[in-house]
């Protein structure tokens, strides 16, 4: 759908284009008027596109990510056997 509104957008190159080529923010209307520099928001469009691009969440979070079904499955098993035990030696 097309509107026949101007919309301020701001463009950022993916720093790993195997995926994805371009992020494009629409900035908001009262941006402007807040006293916000286009510097400004070209570096917190850059930001936001790294964070969700980099995926630096944490070494636990990428080991649990690349776990394989078989470990989740023992987990699994493991946390049902323990409460089993639990309930039944009460």
């Amino acid at each position: 759908m097309v509107k026949g509104i101007s919309r301020r957008v701001v463009v950022v190159d993916s720093p790993d284009q195997r995926f994805f080529e371009q992020a494009i923010f629409i900035v908001r209307n009262d941006a402007a008027g807040e006293g916000v520099t286009s510097r400004e928001l070209v570096e917190e469009a850059r930001r936001v596109a790294k964070n969700y691009a980099g995926g630096h969440h944490g070494r636990f979070a990428r080991l649990w990510r690349d776990c394989s079904p078989a470990v989740y499955t023992l987990l699994g098993a493991a946390t049902v056997g323990l409460a089993w035990l639990t309930v039944a030696l009460v």
